[in-house]
This record gives C-alpha cells, structure tokens and sequence, in this order.
C-alpha cells in the first residue's frame, strides 16, 4: 500500500495536494483524540517504503516511518480534541472538529481531503471517505502512523503524572488493570466521563 496510487489518479484530475487524514484514540476511556493531515509527494524518488494502517505496524516501525514521512511531507499537521470537549460534544464530533483541525493547520493548503473510514468533514474543500483507507491509501496510511505515535507518546507523558492506570502500556484503552484502577482510585482529568460511566461510581483522584 506504500504506492500513491489514489493521489497520483487525482493528480491526473488536477488535485496537486492531496491531504490524507486519520484518527488515533476513538475509542479510549482516556486520553484525546488525536488526527494527523498529511500532504506526501507523488515522485518515486520519495516514497517512504513500509506505510499501512498503523495498528499493523510495530511500535518500533512506526516510528522509523514517522521520521520518514515527516523528512518527505510537504506539509503535515497534528491536531488534539481533550477528554472534556469528548464529553461535551461527542466523540464523532469531536473527531470531525479533530480532523477539521488538523487540516486547517496545514502549511500547504489541500486542494482535496480523502478521509479513512465514513466520515463527512466542515471543509471547503472536494472530499472522500475511503473505509479502511488507512490500508488503501498512501497518504491516510501516513497519517495514521503520525496520529498513533503522537498519541503513543503523549499518553507515556500522562503514565508519568497518573502511574495508577498504567498508561504506558494500554494507551487509555479499557484494559482490566485499567478498569480495575478507576474503581479503586477514581478518575484523573484526561479521563472521558461519557465512557467510564460503567466502571465508575463518582470518585476523581486528587
């Protein structure tokens, strides 16, 4: 899939900055949600070997990729949507503002937006959803790879102010051991309330 087979077609069409885009950390009982818009190239001489879907990559791998796409990009950005702005407004529609975000930020501007999964975005640009478009697609590949070790390596920061809920290695994700901490020790402030409602009776740890 490290072909850019989707940009080089809409290059063909005129597009000549194709933004992929992609969501990390939906699904976490912690933590933001994280989405990365990256513009790659389309010239041979610098295609980043080895993109796919991130969550089919190695910690280790994805962070060799990540230096490489970041070394070619020509432009990316990474945006963050906090655990009480989940709460406020949903976790869609805080991953649509996300990636919103993320491509508003852009230091090239997209003249088209292909987006993993069935999502419709607030742009004002041409746009198409591609499901398990982090696997199909070049440039959605690369973003799910910058999104999944920026997160990864904000939520080590965070295992280092709240140790309880071994963030380090589960990521927010509702591991037992996390579980079985939030019904111990309460919630911390990168919880999301919306979903630990289950496991939670109230309590926030200091």
């Amino acid at each position: 899939m490290d072909i850019p087979s989707w940009e080089r077609e809409l290059a063909g069409k005129g597009f000549t900055a194709v933004c992929g885009v992609d969501e990390v950390g939906r699904g976490p009982l912690a933590g933001p949600v994280v989405c990365a818009a990256v513009i790659m190239p389309i010239e041979e001489e610098f295609r980043v070997k080895g993109v796919n879907d991130s969550k089919k990559l190695s910690a280790k791998k994805r962070e060799q990729l990540a230096e490489e796409i970041k070394k070619v990009a020509r432009a990316y950005a990474i945006a963050e949507v906090d655990a009480e702005t989940i709460d406020r407004i949903n976790i869609l529609q805080a991953t649509r503002l996300c990636m919103k975000e993320a491509i508003e930020s852009l230091g090239v501007p997209a003249d088209m937006v292909l987006v993993d999964g069935v999502m419709t975005l607030d742009v004002a640009l041409p746009q198409q959803s591609i499901v398990k478009g982090d696997e199909k697609v070049y440039s959605i590949g690369a973003a799910s790879i910058l999104a999944k070790v920026y997160r990864d390596a904000l939520m080590k920061q965070y295992a280092d102010a709240y140790p309880e809920y071994a963030f380090a290695s589960n990521v927010g994700y509702g591991t037992k051991e996390h579980i079985a901490a939030i019904r111990e020790v309460g919630i911390c402030k990168i919880h999301r309330k919306t979903f630990v409602k289950n496991y939670w009776d109230g309590k926030e740890r200091p």
